[in-house]
């Protein structure tokens, strides 16, 4: 195979060879990166079994993107050849590490939670991997855990009955019964079958517990070096499993923590009611013991060391009375097409409670991590130090909506408070208002009369109209030109619907403001902008985001001092609205005041820790201010931590592409930061934004005519702003070319044409 081209990749080498095929690297012609290509030999491809086995591998890992899950490109078949594109990844499977000898402490722990994370992953997807085991598990040259082979894997049914034993288990019959793909002969050992679950080898129904019992054997394994269940046959490592207690790790290796045999021991549990539930939790356990163990040399206040080694803490620092944390309603009419309006939905509860003075309400950004993910009350609560967490459930059906929610207490796990709401669609703001007061109530709050008047304020009388604007909201966030204006589409609607709607004309203001500025410089987008915030402020004068919105208009038009006071004035109205900072330092960054850009960003930051945009232009600004400085630097590992979490979530996210390659090349990692520029082109070829950031990467790397001919097309699809060609840090290098002098010229010159004609 080496030096053939398969589809559109060619064939470098060979990395290995497994039951199921033999895996090559090789390079995508068309993108320019090396992947890894999995081939199955042609006699397995005759075998249905096979080829099932082969296809559901690359099916239930395309459906995650997670870091510690290897990434799937695509299956495809070229000339009766069946193969799957994976990520080409450097370094050993955890099998050959752990046969070089025994891992610290400090170097499983990180991997073990690792694991954890892309079971957890996979698990809230409803995909159970059924063949965890250190062959599965690779790790790269950057000390990465990657679980791989989904080869047998299967998607766990939502339907369900109760057992005779009163467990939830699956209506159909599982596949994980001993079959040949485990064993061969009788007496024949192949490795999986020491990692089974008691019920996996029983041949029953398994259900996400059964990869937690050979996560945990995984985890015994990697701790004591040997296997916790073990026997020259197959029929001895069976009845190992399924009735014998494995021994204790601390009598293998006394210089375990204490805590870890716990955790070990309870992922072995042969009564799955008595193991762990789900894979957050052993997670959390996990990540809590790393946390002490990191501190586990220092002396507690009364001089003496846990017996563990971890860090005995002598008070456990108790949660505000009356904190509270929301979590994302689960969306149980299950389509994508809910999804926008369950977060508005829940996003809009968070901002209702947080009107409530006596109340602590964690904000969005500390909710994001847990949305659609398996988790208990209680456990978020331990993890967030929150005293109640509220949880809920929405179903909407034509015009009628369903929403319960329920109050629980995070140290008991007692419901303090529970409703379940079945109402028309015009109900929905009464239902946020009745939860917020309702919570008040369960935690003994006395609202003032304005705190009532806040939550009792409508956005808009028609439901319609919120409709739209949720959509909008969406959209908004996605910043591509095809997501940009379909926002404008849903906002203008929602007008339409209801033309008194003021969050809907600040929101139109912004879509227009963006579009002008990257996309569409016209005249009536110009127009459109001033129009819509003017109208938004005319409706309610104190609402901040109409402010922000006002501003971000002006600051397009060269009215500095009024975007300044309307920034402000947004700022003074609401200290948490992300938009008025970013805006504000959006337009100081344009405009050359980078001193003033860098504070604004930073509040930005702080005010929505979860978004990658303000901590990327952060650290642009610095290239400007500090340039090769530490601080610098700083500032880009920092926006590129954000960014990847981002990623993680939102794989195809154009801007997050774009802007983590700047950082990449920033710190030094040329060859990543032009895979992910390219990639981001290779998205969206014509997107002006794309065209110009992609242009700035190529700059930072020193290659001025592709940064220019990047710019030339930017411009030519709708970018025209000069102050920030002119005044980007990153651009300076190509200040004495003759292509951007005249490029820089003849924008100013467009740009100076559309001002007089609009006579602003």
């Amino acid at each position: 195979m080496i030096g053939e081209t398969v589809s559109h990749y060619r064939v470098i080498g060979k990395v290995g060879s497994g039951g199921m095929g033999v895996v090559y690297e090789a390079e995508d012609i068309r993108l320019g990166r090396r992947v890894a290509l999995k081939m199955l030999p042609p006699e397995l491809a005759r075998e249905p079994l096979s080829l099932e086995r082969f296809e559901r591998e690359a099916r239930s890992a395309s459906a995650l993107n997670h870091p510690n899950i290897c990434t799937i490109y695509e299956i495809d078949e070229f000339q009766g050849q069946h193969f799957i594109s994976m990520e080409l990844m450097e370094g050993d499977s955890l099998s050959d590490k752990m046969q070089r000898g025994s891992m610290s402490v400090e170097t499983l722990l990180p991997l073990a939670i690792q694991i954890a994370d892309a079971l957890e992953a996979a698990h809230a997807k409803n995909i159970l991997h059924r063949d965890i085991k250190p062959a599965n598990i690779f790790i790269t040259s950057r000390g990465q855990a990657k679980v791989l082979d989904f080869g047998l894997a299967k998607l766990e049914p939502a339907r369900r009955r109760v057992a005779a034993d009163g467990e939830a288990a699956a209506m159909e019959a599982d596949e994980t019964a001993v079959t040949p793909m485990h064993l061969t002969s009788p007496g024949t050992l192949l490795g999986t079958v020491a990692y089974m679950a008691p019920e996996q080898a029983r041949g029953e129904v398994t259900d996400a517990r059964a990869d937690l019992f050979s996560f945990g054997t995984v985890l015994y394994q990697m701790c004591a070096d040997i296997l916790p269940f073990r026997g020259e046959t197959s029929a001895v490592i069976f009845d190992a499993i399924l009735n014998k207690e494995p021994t204790p790790p601390l009598n293998l290796k006394p210089q375990l923590p204490q805590e870890l045999q716990r955790i070990i021991l309870k992922a072995l549990e042969k009564d799955r009611s008595m193991r762990y539930q789900n894979a957050s939790d052993i997670k959390a356990d996990l990540l809590r013991l790393k946390r002490d163990t990191e501190s586990g040399s220092k002396l507690t206040e009364s001089g003496e060391r846990s017996r563990s080694g971890a860090r005995v803490t002598p008070a456990v620092a108790m949660p505000a009375e009356k904190s509270v944390a929301v979590l994302y309603f689960d969306n149980l009419g299950g389509g994508d097409d809910d999804v926008y309006f369950r977060d508005g939905i829940t996003e809009d509860v968070i901002t209702e409670l947080s009107k409530i003075r006596e109340l602590r309400i964690f904000p969005r950004s500390a909710m994001l991590g847990y949305r659609d993910k398996p988790v208990s009350a209680p456990a978020v609560g331990r993890e967030l130090n929150a005293a109640y967490i509220l949880e809920g459930s929405l179903r909407r059906s034509g015009n009628r909506l369903r929403i319960t929610a329920q109050l629980v207490e995070s140290r008991t796990g007692h419901s303090v408070w529970a409703e379940r709401y079945d109402r028309q669609m015009e109900d929905v703001f009464a239902i946020q208002d009745e939860i917020a007061q309702n919570i008040a109530r369960a935690l003994r709050v006395v609202l003032s009369e304005q705190e009532k008047r806040e939550i009792e304020k409508v956005p808009t009388a028609n439901v319609q109209a919120y409709d739209y604007y949720l959509r909008g909201r969406q959209f908004f966030h996605q910043f591509r030109r095809k997501g940009m204006e379909f926002a404008r589409q849903m906002f203008a609607r929602a007008i339409e619907v209801d033309p008194n709607y003021a969050r809907a004309y600040a929101g139109l203001a912004d879509c227009c403001s963006f579009l002008q500025f990257y996309w569409q410089p016209t005249e009536e987008n110009i127009r459109q902008a001033e129009q819509a915030s003017a109208r938004a402020l005319q409706l309610d004068p104190e609402l901040a985001e109409a402010h922000a919105a006002r501003g971000h208009a002006f600051s397009l038009t060269g009215r500095h001092e009024e975007a300044q006071r309307e920034f402000e004035t947004a700022i003074r109205l609401n200290p948490e609205l992300f938009e008025a900072y970013y805006f504000y330092a959006r337009s100081c960054l344009i405009h050359g005041r980078l001193q003033k850009a860098v504070a604004l960003f930073e509040q930005a930051c702080r005010t929505r820790p979860e978004d990658y945009q303000a901590p990327s232009l952060l650290a642009n600004v610095f290239d400007g201010v500090e340039p090769h400085s530490d601080i610098a630097l700083k500032a880009h590992k920092r926006a590129l931590e954000v960014i990847k979490k981002h990623l993680e979530i939102q794989p195809d996210d154009v801007r997050a592409l774009y802007l983590g390659a700047h950082s990449l090349c920033r710190m030094g990692d040329k060859e990543r930061g032009l895979e992910w520029a390219g990639r981001a082109l290779a998205l969206d070829p014509e997107d002006s934004a794309v065209c110009y950031n992609v242009g700035c990467v190529y700059a930072i790397l020193g290659d001025r005519q592709r940064a220019i001919d990047c710019l030339e097309n930017a411009v030519q699809y709708g970018f025209g702003d000069p102050h920030i060609i002119r005044n980007d840090p990153y651009l300076q290098l190509l200040h004495e070319e003759p292509r951007y002098q005249e490029l820089l010229a003849r924008t100013t010159k467009s740009v100076q044409s559309a001002s007089s004609r609009n006579a602003i």
